[in-house]
């Protein structure tokens, strides 16, 4: 996780997980992780979280903010491919698809259509595809 920014799109509010990737963004809204770049920018304003080597993204599909599971487009042990919908979520009256961060298989689901959910509390748990070894 790397530093949290509210930002306003089309006047909804959204909270907004940025991190630094080399010269690249990635801002992670609702789920769904973006890719961008900010030509002639500096850097320093938003700092990299500690560690080192290659970025491992996670299986973990959470809510951005408190709603309501409208429904669950997944069941334990589908396969998934990145950018996916695995649930729609009803938040500040808008439903919005949530994607799959990384392909794999789906090895959890912790929510069900209809349940309330809070921000930030694991939904769906995806373990990452292996790469064929040839």
């Amino acid at each position: 996780m790397g530093v949290i920014r509210k930002v306003i799109i089309d006047g909804e509010e959204f909270d907004v997980d940025v991190e630094i990737e080399g010269e690249a963004y990635l801002a992670t809204i609702e789920g769904r992780t973006f890719e961008f770049l900010i030509p002639e920018s500096k850097t320093s304003s938003i700092r990299k979280r500690g560690g080192s080597g290659s970025r491992k993204r996670s299986g973990t599909v959470s809510a951005s903010m408190p709603g309501k599971v409208v429904t669950v487009e997944v069941s334990v042990g589908d396969s998934v491919e990145e950018g996916q919908t695995v649930l729609i979520l009803e938040a500040m009256k808008m439903q919005n698809e949530v994607a799959a961060p990384i392909s794999g298989t789906v090895i959890a689901v912790h929510c069900e259509d209809g349940v309330n959910v809070q921000a930030n509390v694991p939904l769906i748990v995806i373990e990452p595809a292996v790469p064929d070894e040839d």
